[in-house]
């Protein structure tokens, strides 16, 4: 069994479309234009600009993927992907429960830090996610039980709130 499945290109579209329509994602990198979002509650969103600072970014980074990665095995079914997505390129889906292909770079297909493009993991049927912002450096988590998830083992980046509803 595969952990990083590619999406047809109409799936896709139909998932992206779900995204511009229920998300009104609007992407830009205006920061007058943003938020790029509109989440529906409950949701969180950090500011995640500290993993440029110190020479702390494989640190933080490498803590927030082990991390995500077991918060998302915890918040998934034994057989459940979820939506892997990074706007403009080629999307998957995910089993954050079988071992993890690389990149040239050390990084999934799709990287859980936005450095350089929105990269979104989303539950299949939308009931939570965490979205990724490049520009504005934010992460946004919504649902319930990924919030509840991720205060129970919190990335270290995670710790700037700018925004939440609950």
């Amino acid at each position: 069994m595969k952990n990083w499945i590619e999406i047809n290109e109409k799936e896709e579209n139909e998932i992206w479309d779900k995204i511009y329509n229920d998300l009104k994602f609007k992407p830009s990198v205006h920061p007058n234009e943003w938020p790029s979002l509109q989440i529906s509650a409950p949701y969180i969103k950090y500011d995640v600009s500290d993993i440029y600072k110190d020479n702390k970014y494989e640190e933080l980074y490498k803590d927030l993927e082990e991390k995500m990665e077991n918060i998302f095995v915890e918040c998934t079914k034994e057989n459940e992907y979820v939506l892997a997505l990074d706007w403009q390129h080629r999307c998957y889906y995910f089993n954050p429960r079988i071992e993890s292909i690389r990149d040239e770079f050390g990084e999934w297909p799709v990287p859980i830090f936005p450095n350089g493009d929105y990269y979104f993991f989303i539950q299949k049927e939308f009931k939570w996610g965490f979205l990724g912002h490049p520009w504005e450096k934010s992460i946004s988590i919504f649902g319930e039980e990924l919030i509840q998830s991720i205060e129970q083992k919190k990335p270290k980046l995670l710790k700037k709130i700018v925004d939440k509803n609950f």
